[in-house]
């Protein structure tokens, strides 16, 4: 058995094959080890990918960090985000808080030396309502594209949000005013009562003496501010009480609320040349004094007064004959010690073209110089020959209902020579009394008058006079009044018989209409006799003759 069952061994042994040792290589790869290689490349490459799609990181420095949340705050372009806030720390000197942001590496390009960001939240400034959808999303920083070429990766955030985008097509120009008044970043600019700007930026002038405003006139409007165009304020209502009375003028209902700026050029304005940009104006405080003629020839002058100028203010009207040829520019006050009295020296600008222009100082106004002469000498001697007619000052009342006055220039007659001294610095112009001073000093002397009267002696004798007359009326009415009423009754009957008598059918009134009747015949007779006898004559010698 042991052999048989050892040769069926041997027969299944020689159907296999034999088994050949191989040394196993030890660089191999099993696998099992192909899954974490597969992933290990895969994290790489994402890896990768990620590290070349990572944007610049920025830092940006805020006053606070009111509204910024590392994580959470999103820096967004036209609405689409571009960049997260990462951390947010105080810097160094802890009055700055820095916030580091990853921008996408799409905005690369947008990160240059004038780019802008400010937190985006809600506001209301110069009649402009901004963030409103952040109430529900939350804060987060928007941007606006510079144009530099210039590469940053430090900026300083912005307090508020700019104004205008940059690229807004337009001008922007600068305003000189002593004082900001109710203007503020965003208040509207208007022409002809048209919003087409509004105000950027405005900051304190170096030296403290006024303000420079930056305004931005949107195109196509720009094209309208010359270098002849004149700003004002157009700020809520205007209400001005001047010689003239009172006015009210107003913009719009935007400038009442929030104030706003206006521009325009004058109505005479020959200039046409647009503006360069940033170029200067002045801003005026209204319309009226924006639109006031600007005149090249300006006289100085004073005018004393020794009477009361309440009502006079500084660009009161010098008025001649209807016509406005200058302002009063200065009001103060004198002591003469020599006289010991006190006047009033009104400073006035008068502008001469106005009453006589450039071209015409040839003939001197009738006065020596002549064509070719020298332009401030005949204006002088001009202004002698005037005041040597009667040419005087005067102060008048413009408006009874404001109390305003204005210096009126006309010519008096009667008025005291006098001359003008050019030797001063300021010539004097002569004065006379004002029409109120003149009735004021009437009626002063009606009062002295009327005080001098003895009106305590009148009395007393108009006290006596009607005593006696209270006596004579009762001697009238106890004496004569019974007299005259039986003449009055006497008088009456005979009216009433009169009144009879000439009834139409009363026998009076019969005969005498028969008389007059005979009357009429015995005139007729008398015409027939004075007719015959101026056809016969004869007959009075004669005597009637018979007809043939």
């Amino acid at each position: 058995m042991s052999k048989q069952s050892g040769g069926i061994d041997d027969a299944h042994a020689a159907d296999f094959p034999t088994a050949v040792a191989v040394d196993r290589s030890r660089w191999r790869i099993q696998l099992v080890w192909l899954v974490p290689l597969v992933a290990v490349l895969i994290a790489g490459w994402l890896a990768a990918q990620s590290i070349m799609q990572k944007g610049p990181t920025i830092t940006i420095s805020f006053v606070t960090g009111d509204g910024i949340e590392a994580g959470k705050t999103r820096i967004k372009f036209k609405n689409v985000d571009i960049g997260t806030i990462k951390s947010v720390v105080l810097s160094d000197d802890h009055k700055t808080v820095l916030a580091r942001a990853e921008m996408s590496r799409s905005a690369a390009s947008m990160l240059v030396d004038d780019t802008r960001f400010w937190v985006v939240r809600p506001r209301i400034a110069g009649g402009n309502v901004s963030g409103i959808g952040t109430l529900l999303s939350g804060s987060h920083i928007g941007m606006d594209i510079g144009t530099s070429s210039k590469a940053r990766r430090d900026f300083v955030g912005l307090e508020s949000p700019p104004v205008l985008a940059t690229g807004t097509p337009g001008r922007e120009f600068v305003l000189k005013s002593a004082t900001i008044g109710s203007l503020d970043i965003g208040s509207p600019v208007f022409f002809r009562r048209l919003q087409v700007g509004q105000i950027v930026s405005y900051a304190l002038d170096p030296d403290g003496a006024g303000m420079s405003i930056h305004v931005f006139v949107n195109a196509p409007y720009d094209k309208y501010v010359t270098n002849d165009t004149r700003f004002w304020h157009a700020s809520g209502v205007d209400v001005t009480l001047d010689a003239t009375g009172v006015k009210v003028d107003t913009e719009s209902l935007v400038s009442i609320l929030i104030g706003g700026l206006a521009f325009e050029s004058p109505p005479d304005t020959t200039s046409t040349t647009q503006a360069e940009a940033r170029h200067a104006y002045s801003l005026f405080a209204d319309r009226a004094e924006a639109m006031k003629r600007h005149d090249a020839i300006v006289d100085k002058y004073v005018l004393n007064f020794t009477e009361s100028v309440r009502g006079l203010t500084v660009g009161a009207p010098i008025d001649f004959r209807g016509i406005v040829i200058g302002e009063v520019s200065r009001i103060s006050a004198h002591f003469d010690r020599a006289t010991r009295q006190f006047s009033i020296p009104v400073e006035v600008s008068i502008y001469p073209e106005r009453v006589i222009s450039r071209n015409e100082w040839g003939d001197g106004g009738g006065q020596s110089g002549g064509k070719g002469g020298d332009i401030a000498a005949q204006r002088k001697a001009f202004t002698d020959y005037l005041v040597s007619k009667g040419l005087r000052a005067q102060l008048r009342t413009a408006s009874l209902l404001t109390g305003q006055l204005y210096i009126a220039i006309d010519f008096f007659p009667a008025a005291p020579k006098a001359t003008v001294d050019w030797s001063k610095a300021t010539p004097q112009l002569p004065s006379v009394p004002g029409n109120l001073q003149s009735l004021q000093d009437s009626i002063t002397s009606l009062v002295a008058r009327l005080n001098r009267i003895p009106f305590e002696g009148i009395s007393q004798d108009l006290r006596k006079t009607l005593g006696d007359a209270d006596t004579l009326l009762n001697t009238i009415n106890t004496e004569v009044a019974p007299e005259a009423k039986a003449t009055l009754s006497s008088a009456r009957e005979a009216l009433t018989a009169a009144n009879r008598t000439l009834q139409s059918d009363s026998p009076l009134q019969q005969s005498t209409a028969d008389a007059m009747r005979e009357l009429s015949r015995t005139a007729v007779s008398f015409r027939s006799l004075a007719e015959y006898l101026e056809r016969h004559p004869e007959a009075l010698l004669r005597g009637k003759t018979e007809d043939k």
